[in-house]
């Protein structure tokens, strides 16, 4: 767990790191470099979920040199099972990271959402269910690797 006090704000007592695949860290089905670096010292202090429907069929390929935990979407309501994802690992303890519409609610729920624009844009639900909103996955993930920019970002 990594607290995180933002003055006015939270105290952020972060355990769950879940990221959406498509959009988010991956373009086109395919892990993005940058993101997997990242992801590699953000499993050093939590434990990183990918939760997607692998609209690809890609996403164990390309992340099985990463130890997360993967989650594949099965139902029909991609963005109820999300939220419920959220709320069974403690919504508390989660920081998400997404863009598309059926990220919105699991944004929402977790203690600090994150949307990230990216090159496929971001869903303007999602956009205002976050705490924050990132250019890219990279300046994303950093937030959590440099938690004095989430303290400039949030406090009040």
């Amino acid at each position: 767990m990594n607290e995180i006090t933002i003055p006015n704000f939270t105290t952020l007592k972060i355990e769950h790191v879940v990221l959406d695949y498509n959009g988010t860290i991956a373009k086109d089905g395919v892990l993005k470099e940058s993101a997997k670096e990242l992801i590699k010292k953000l499993c050093e202090t939590y434990t990183v979920h990918i939760i997607t429907a692998d609209t690809f069929g890609s996403v164990a390929a390309q992340s099985e040199d990463l130890d997360i935990v993967l989650k594949i979407l099965k139902g029909t309501d991609h963005t109820q099972e999300k939220a419920d994802y959220i709320e069974a690992l403690g919504n508390e303890r989660c920081a998400a990271f997404g863009n598309g519409n059926n990220d919105a609610k699991m944004l929402s729920l977790a203690a600090l959402g994150v949307a990230v624009t990216g090159e496929e844009g971001c869903a303007g639900a999602t956009l205002l269910a976050s705490d924050v909103v990132c250019k890219n996955i990279e300046e994303a993930l950093e937030l959590l690797l440099h938690p004095k920019r989430l303290v400039a970002t949030l406090r009040r």
